[in-house]
Parts: structure tokens; sequence; C-alpha cells
């Protein structure tokens, strides 16, 4: 008897011990299941998502000239890069002369160009911005395509007292391009490209605290930062909705684009830690440079574009954009604020 009962429970156990491991088996091939969709949907989110869409345009653009701002780093550069070696005249506007001489030199050898020149801009400084146009406007005989790429991600106020992104991410440009307008109008078909954000979905612009303090916003966290530099964004395509508006009739045309969430340089002002803790992902998961550059290009230079005058782009295409972003009455009364800010009403 106490041999069958001993029988019985060694077969009880050996059935449980089958059943926990037939249990682990299908647990470790639903965990490999689990983990090769995670890298699968990565993969195909790297190659479709990530690298995206590349300009198709074969343009050349011998005896064009081109500016580009904020062009000693990040898709500032490879932009100049490429358009250099499509035979345009390109100059390097950058505020720091140091890094723009060593840009200068880098896009030279890069493009195989020597019709590449490095002019100090600093967009934090309203003088520094009409001493750039000045100056251009006295030694470049044309200007064909002015790409508004330079942008800060950082707390803090320019020299003229003005919110630091709000200052240099729109103002500056607002400034640079109305300065610039009449030559584009002169060498037209011409074309005002303003690089802005996917980040301008969740701004605001709030006209109280620009009437009281000159800035979007006031907060140092993180998140107040982060929303001030999507309203900053907004900005952007707000006055390319109005200037759209006021080059009717004249053969420039304006375009305002996310270029990709890429891995570049404009975080730098961030904390170290926290580069360092994201730099895996956004090397896998971020846009390259020249990834990055791409939509750029395409508002630059595709032909045809001039029906879309005013619009967003996004990974070489149009994209529609919330109605705060088309919103008439907002679009004029910053283009208004911002002529009164930077002394041109």
């Amino acid at each position: 008897m106490y041999e069958s009962e001993s029988s019985n429970c060694s077969d009880f156990l050996g059935a449980a011990n089958l059943l926990c491991g037939a249990e682990a088996g299908t647990m470790s091939a639903c965990c490999l299941l689990v983990v090769a969709a995670v890298i699968g949907a990565a993969y195909i989110f790297r190659h479709i998502v990530v690298k995206g869409k590349r300009c198709t345009s074969n343009a050349k653009l011998h005896g064009k000239t081109v500016i580009v701002t904020g062009s000693n780093t990040g898709i500032g550069k490879t932009t100049a890069i490429d358009l250099a070696k499509r035979g345009a005249r390109v100059i390097l506007a950058c505020r720091s002369r140091q890094r723009g001489e060593a840009a200068l030199e880098e896009v030279k050898r890069e493009s195989k160009s020597n019709q590449v020149v490095f002019m100090p801009l600093d967009l934090g400084s309203l003088k520094s911005v009409r001493s750039f146009a000045e100056n251009f406007l006295k030694s470049e005989p044309r200007l064909d395509i002015l790409i508004n790429n330079a942008g800060v991600y950082m707390h803090g106020r320019t020299e003229d007292g003005l919110g630091l992104m709000f200052g240099v991410n729109h103002i500056g440009h607002f400034l640079l391009t109305n300065l610039l307008l009449q030559r584009l109008k002169e060498c037209g078909p011409s074309r005002v490209v303003n690089v802005s954000s996917l980040g301008h979905n969740f701004g605001k612009v709030d006209f109280d605290c620009l009437n009281t303090h000159k800035a979007l916003g006031l907060g140092t966290s993180f998140r107040e930062v982060f929303q001030t530099y999507c309203d900053s964004k907004l900005c952007n395509v707000l006055f390319t909705h109005e200037l759209a508006k006021r080059l009717r009739g004249t053969k420039v045309t304006c375009y305002s684009l996310h270029p990709g969430a890429i891995n570049t340089e404009l975080a730098r002002n961030t904390s170290s830690l926290l580069q360092l803790c994201l730099k895996p992902l956004t090397s896998y998961f971020f846009k390259n440079t020249v990834q990055g550059s791409q939509t750029t290009l395409h508002c630059a230079l595709q032909e045809g574009l001039e029906p879309l005058n005013g619009r967003y782009f996004s990974n070489c295409t149009v994209r529609e954009v919330y109605d705060k972003a088309k919103d008439d009455a907002a679009a004029k009364k910053l283009w208004e604020l911002s002529e009164r800010l930077c002394g041109l009403a």
C-alpha cells in the first residue's frame, strides 16, 4: 500500500514538474516574442519614421545667394553644406566668431566650394541684427533664400531685455527678415524658410505676459522652460502665416517646418546628466543632421511650392496645423507687437 501511494505521489510530482516546465517554456516564448516585437517596432520606427523622406529637388544654385542662420552647428551647418554643393553663395550667419570661422572651413572643405562666407550675427541683440543686415546689403547684391534656422532652448534675457527664447527664436528672425525683405523682393522668385518645431502644437502666445514682461513665460522649471520653447515655435508658425499674407503679389514665398526630432546641440544648455541619460535614446531614435535637414531643403528648393505659401511642412510634406497656428487675429497681433518691440513701428 505504501509503495502504491509513493508511486502515485511520484507520478503527481512528475506531472507537476512537467506542467511547470511547460508553463515556464510558454512564458519564455512569450517574453521572446515581446522582445522580438519591440526590436522589430524599433527597427521599423528608425528606418521609416526616423530616417524619413529626402528632398528630391535637383536644383542647382549657381548665381544664387543664401543666408542660413545658426549654421555653425547641427542642421544649419548640414543645410549650408548641401546648398554650397549646389553652387550657391552661402552666408553663414552665426553668433560665435570662433565657431563660425571653424564652420566656415568645414563647409568649404565638405562642399568643395569657396563661395562660403561667415558673417557674425547675434539674434539676441537687435543692434547686431541691424548691423548684420546693413553689412550684408552693402556687400552682397543678391538674396534668393533666407533660412531662419537658429534657435535656443534655455531660460534668460537678451541684451534688449526680451525673454531669451522669444528674442532669439522669434524677434531676431522677425527683424532680420523685415530688414532683408526688399532685397528678397528684388531677386524673386525667392523664399523665406522658418525652422519651427512640432512643439508649436503645445504652444500658446500670452500677449499679457509679452506686453508686461517682454517674454513668453517667466518660469525656470523644466516644464516651464519647455513650454516657453513651444510658445516661441508657435510664434514662428504665426509669423510665417502673417508674412505670407503680406507677401501676396510679390515673388517671395515663405514656409515654416518641423525638421524632426534631431540629435543636435540645441539642448546643449541642459544638464550634463540629462544629456548623458538621453544619449543612447537620441542616437537611435532621433534623426542625424543630414536626415534632419531634408525638410528645410525641401522648403528652400522644391519646385512648385508657391501655391503653398505660408504653409507648414514636416517630413518634406505639407501638414495641417491647429487653428491656433493659423489664427489671423493672433498672427496680426503678434506681428504688430513684434514691430514695436524691435523698433520697426
